[in-house]
């Protein structure tokens, strides 16, 4: 372990952990204009952009891939499509290998393919929604997509739900996923273009409350993890795991609880459970990897915390998730005081 100089990076630039919900939008805008439109009658999806100087004589393909971020996937499903669908130039139906000008203005649309899980009659809080995207707040014992032993209770149900009320049908792309008993922020993409944006660049940041109280109080775990055996889901610290690290700053501290911000490189399976056990201060309520149940009878770890660069806009948006009751309270058994905006 060892001290990391981005402890509480999401909190200096403006991202408070503790604290009221809010989705705050900001920042720098690129050198094109883009919107994104839906047209419910034939194509779901729609999206125009306004090519800069920067591209000026440079190809379709060149400006939607190097300049959009464009998915190969999405392009070569544009191409594939019939009138309306495809790309178009100012109007006019254009090849990926024409030239663009400056102020051109590409048109791409296409149809969301592939129908989602079952609806659910259940209500997740809603953090942030546009046309491209929408953040949950998942509750405790809810998986993210549906399973063998969990067909109509997940998230990815609650998304079908929400979409069929506005008379779409879209597949669940969640773009970070939480274990069935971590609560808070999951971030889903409405469409191929903000899933392929997004992937990989969502930061997080989650709340635990430890049995103890780490030292040093700042800190980082860089432990493999693997499996403890091949039909168990139980993992551990292993020399022949996947690489692993952990990030953990101490908040606030109790004569036997703490509560640590956490954040992560790499996203392995029970990552924050493990490592804090390995350092010797088990998530309070994790039965399963030592914690104990005296002041909550699951594992308390919230994802509260999230930033994101817009898949459209480019701008960031920042969501804060209010903290679900089960952990409050586990705070004020815990005898932690947090201050709070």
């Amino acid at each position: 372990m060892g001290t990391h100089p981005r402890a509480g990076g999401l909190e200096r630039k403006g991202l408070r952990l503790i604290g009221k919900r809010y989705a705050q939008r900001g920042g720098e805008g690129r050198l094109f204009s883009v919107r994104i439109e839906k047209e419910r009658s034939i194509f779901l999806e729609k999206l125009i952009f306004t090519v800069p100087p920067a591209f000026d004589g440079r190809t379709v393909n060149d400006f939607l891939r190097r300049g959009q971020g464009v998915s190969y996937r999405l392009i070569k499903k544009l191409k594939r499509e019939v009138p309306p669908g495809g790309i178009y130039r100012n109007g006019a139906h254009v090849r990926t290998i024409d030239p663009v000008q400056t102020g051109d203005q590409l048109l791409l649309r296409w149809r969301e393919e592939g129908a989602g899980p079952a609806a659910s009659a259940e209500t997740v809080q809603v953090l942030y929604e546009d046309e491209a995207l929408i953040v949950f707040n998942k509750p405790w014992d809810m998986p993210c997509h549906p399973a063998k032993r969990h067909q109509g209770d997940t998230l990815g149900n609650v998304f079908a739900a929400r979409c069929a009320a506005a008379g779409q049908t879209l597949p669940f792309r969640a773009v970070n996923r939480l274990d069935k008993d971590t609560t808070g922020i999951v971030v889903a993409a409405k469409n191929q273009f903000a899933a392929s944006r997004l992937a990989g660049q969502v930061e997080k940041q989650y709340l635990a409350i430890l049995c103890g109280i780490p030292q040093p109080p700042t800190g980082t775990v860089d432990a493999p993890i693997g499996r403890v055996d091949p039909v168990h889901i139980l993992r551990q610290v292993s020399p022949d795991g996947q690489q692993a690290i952990t990030h953990y700053e101490t908040l606030a501290a109790a004569e036997n609880y703490s509560l640590v911000r956490l954040w992560l490189e790499t996203g392995r399976t029970h990552q924050i459970r493990v490592h804090m056990a390995h350092i010797g201060h088990p998530l309070a309520g994790d039965a399963l990897y030592g914690g104990d149940n005296r002041i909550i009878e699951r594992q308390a770890l919230p994802c509260a915390a999230c930033r994101f660069a817009h898949p459209v806009s480019q701008k960031e948006v920042k969501i804060l998730a209010p903290l679900h009751e089960p952990f409050k309270k586990a705070l004020e058994n815990a005898y932690i005081s947090v201050y709070t905006e």
